[in-house]
Order: structure tokens, then sequence, then C-alpha cells
């Protein structure tokens, strides 16, 4: 890592209150829309708008984060929150352009500094939305104990709401890790599940709160199916944020075999060390070509055990009309998944299909939690069974 970076102090708290007010300006924009928008509907309506733009705006913020990472621009400012203790790279020009004219190719340039400012800007919007929605769920939730009647349409979901707020915090805690601790694989990478896991959080309250959301048939049986893929999924994504973040992509330059060979020589101890710098092993030596190839190959393997199970799971769903759609949707997604993961392996990894690749995961994340979350009813016989008409109305006689 460069000597620049390290030499400068990774926490400056000094723009802090000026960014949590640019913060809230920014969330600003996106309540007036909802409520532009939505001003002849009823409060639970528009507060189910902005849950479901709080959650584009999240998803839109993973993948923006996954380009600052690609970009190399996670360290495009040495410091947090702010940019050398500026509330902008515009403020922090002088020390951009000296670290910039000391390494060219270095982490720090100013369009890498604007990137990554502007990941946190997104960052501490969707934060303050999250914030917002929090307030909101627990007013609706004393105001429904004062007067049960007041909101009879609606489910508050305090809790869950609280929990999301918390969750935000402990995502801004790890992004201030990734820089103070200079891109840690480890930490990256928790900081890609804890992304995933506050989409997940976010997207179940866009399900639950729909009052117009319709009940579909769905087997317990089927339900448990449905988590067992989405841990999976979660495993398998954070494999893919391990080989990112250590360079592991380019160990294996063709498909379906690697440098030649279906087994090619791995060490997992060395590629899977915990605690270490990005590329570099626990000794802080570089990684061997074995290293990166066990880390490479793991994350292979693994996608052909997710493949399959999604594949089933698409079967499965696709066998009941109400969810056929969904187990479309769901083999569409995988496909894209397939075709980004090889393309980043014979094209060299390029910019766009790691973009669309992480893309791609977020969406099947979303789309099992979707299903996850549905509130169904279990059939009494097979669900195929049932009329055709009692899967189109969802609820049970």
């Amino acid at each position: 890592m460069s000597s620049l970076v390290n030499l400068y102090p990774a926490y400056d708290l000094s723009p802090l209150a000026g960014l949590l007010l640019l913060a809230a300006l920014l969330a600003l924009g996106p309540v007036l829309w909802v409520w532009l928008n939505h001003r002849q509907g009823r409060p639970h309506q528009r507060q189910h708008a902005l849950r479901v733009l709080t959650l584009f705006l999240t998803f839109d913020l993973v993948v923006f984060g996954a380009f600052t990472r690609l970009s190399d621009s996670g360290l495009g400012c040495p410091d947090w929150p702010g940019c050398y203790g500026q509330l902008s790279p515009l403020g922090a020009a002088n020390q951009i352009t000296a670290a910039e004219i000391a390494q060219p190719e270095g982490p720090v340039t100013h369009a890498k500094a604007w990137i990554e400012m502007a990941h946190r800007y997104l960052a501490m919007a969707v934060g303050a939305l999250i914030t917002w929605q929090a307030a909101l769920a627990w007013r609706d939730w004393w105001r429904q104990r004062v007067v049960p009647q007041a909101l009879a349409r609606q489910t508050p979901w305090p809790w869950l709401a609280t929990l999301t707020l918390v969750w935000v915090c402990l995502q801004g805690a790890f992004g201030a890790l990734t820089v103070s601790l200079r891109l840690y694989p480890v930490i990256v990478t928790l900081h890609l599940l804890g992304a995933l896991v506050l989409l997940i959080m976010l997207a179940t309250q866009v399900v639950r709160g729909d009052p117009q959301a319709p009940r579909r048939v769905l087997s317990e049986g089927t339900r448990r199916y449905v988590h067992v893929a989405l841990g999976l999924l979660l495993v398998q994504v954070a494999l893919g944020g391990w080989v990112s973040a250590n360079y592991a992509v380019l160990a294996c330059t063709e498909f379906p075999t690697c440098q030649g060979r279906w087994w090619p020589e791995m060490d997992l101890r060395e590629g899977f060390g915990i605690w270490h710098e990005p590329g570099r092993s626990g000794s802080g030596a570089y990684l061997s070509l074995a290293g990166l190839t066990a880390i490479h190959v793991v994350h292979r393997l693994m996608a052909v055990v997710v493949t399959g199970v999604l594949l089933a799971l698409a079967w499965r769903l696709h066998r009941i009309p109400s969810w056929r759609k969904l187990a479309r949707l769901l083999v569409a997604l995988l496909g894209l998944q397939l075709a980004t993961g090889v393309s980043t392996v014979v094209l060299g990894w390029p910019l766009w299909a790691a973009l669309v690749h992480t893309g791609g995961a977020s969406a099947l994340v979303l789309t099992l939690t979707w299903i996850a979350a549905s509130r169904t009813w279990q059939a009494a016989a097979v669900a195929t069974a049932a009329p055709p008409g009692m899967h189109r109305l969802g609820a049970p006689p």
C-alpha cells in the first residue's frame, strides 16, 4: 500500500457535522419526491413508497460500492469521514494534487477522490432515510397503541426498522475500518455482506409493509428451501468478495479449466488466511499463485452448488402458477450471473462485467428475500393440485 496513504491519519472528524447536514439535505430530496407524487394518498402509502425508494437507492449503493472498489478508488480519500479533513475533494485539491504528482497511478487522484466521496455521500443519504423511517415506524406504533383504529390497515415494523438503523450504523463503522485498515480483504468482504444484509432488511420491510400484497400458496418445505438457498447464496457472495479483494480473479484465465487443468495446484491455507493485507498472506509476503488459485477455484466450485440449488428452487416454484414469474426471474438472473462470471475470467476482468456480476448477485438476494418475506399460506394438498383460481386469488377459502 502507498506510503503516502499510510502516513496520513485514518480519522479526521472535523468535517463530521457538515457531512451530517449534507446527508440530511440529500435525503430530503427523496422524501419530497415521494410526498409530491403521493400527496393525494394515505400516509401508509407514502411510507411504503419511501421504503421502496430507499431499497432502490440502497441497491444502487451496493453497486456503486463495487465500482468504488473495482476502480481502485477505495482510498481515493485516505481518511474518514471526509477527504483530507475537508467536506469534499474541492477543499482538499492541494493535497490530492500533491499525492497524484507523487504517484500518478497511486490510490489518490482527483477522479478517485470524487468517486470515493460520492459513495460516502450516497451511503449517508441512505442512512438518513433509514433513520427517518425508523422514527416514523415508532410514531405509528405509538399511535396504534393510543388509537388502535387509526392505523388499522397498516402493519408497523418498529423493531425491524430500529434493527435496520443499528445495522446501517454498523455498516458505516465497517466503512471507516475499510479506510483505516487500508482495504484489508476480511473487512472489505464483511462490508459487502453487511450491505446485502441491509438489502434483506429493507426488502423485508417493503414486502411485509405493503397492504396490497396478496397471499400466495407455499409449502413449509419450500419456504425452508428458500432460506437454505439464500444462506448458500450469501456464502457464495462472500467468496466472490474474497476473490476480488485478494485480486484472485485472474489466477485462472480460461473456463471451465484453470491453468490448463481441471484440478490445478492450490494452497487453501494460504488462500484463506483471514487477517492480512490485500494480495498478501499472513506472513506479509505476496500470495503465491497456488494461494490465489485456491481462492478462485473454491469460488467456482461453490458456484456449481449454488446454481444447482437455485435451479431446483426455480423448478419447485414454477410448478405453482402464482410463483411462475419469480421462478423465471430467478433463472434469468442466474443465467446473467453465469455469463458475467465467465466474462470476468475470459475477458480479463473488465469493469462492466464485474459490476453487472455484483448487481446480479444483489438482485438474486432481493428475489430470494422477496419470496421468503411474502405472505403465504400452506395448501392442504400438493400446491399444483389446487385449482388455478385459488393460486391467483392467493387466499385460502
